[in-house]
């Protein structure tokens, strides 16, 4: 299942999954773009380990790290609850 996050005043989407059996989260940022139609990448938390980039400068993807790591805590929590709507609190 993947939940959203958070939507940046870039028009940048942040989305995750849920808890992977191995313990991660895999983070997706997409972002649409006039020449390209998207732009993408894939992390996954805890490790914060990038596995493809598509399209992102390295500043965008500095920014994008930026927020999934200020983030971090909320998001495995959400991914261990059912994303945000299921998280207790919210």
């Amino acid at each position: 299942m993947i939940y959203p996050f958070i939507t940046l005043d870039d028009g940048a989407e942040i989305v995750h999954s849920e808890m992977l059996s191995d313990g991660r989260v895999m983070v997706y940022v997409e972002k649409p773009d006039a020449k390209d139609c998207f732009h993408d990448m894939t992390c996954y938390l805890p490790s914060y380990e990038v596995e493809s980039v598509h399209g992102f400068s390295r500043e965008e993807q500095d920014r994008y790290m930026d927020v999934i790591r200020s983030g971090a805590n909320l998001i495995i929590e959400f991914a261990k609850n059912g994303g945000f709507e299921n998280a207790s609190g919210f």
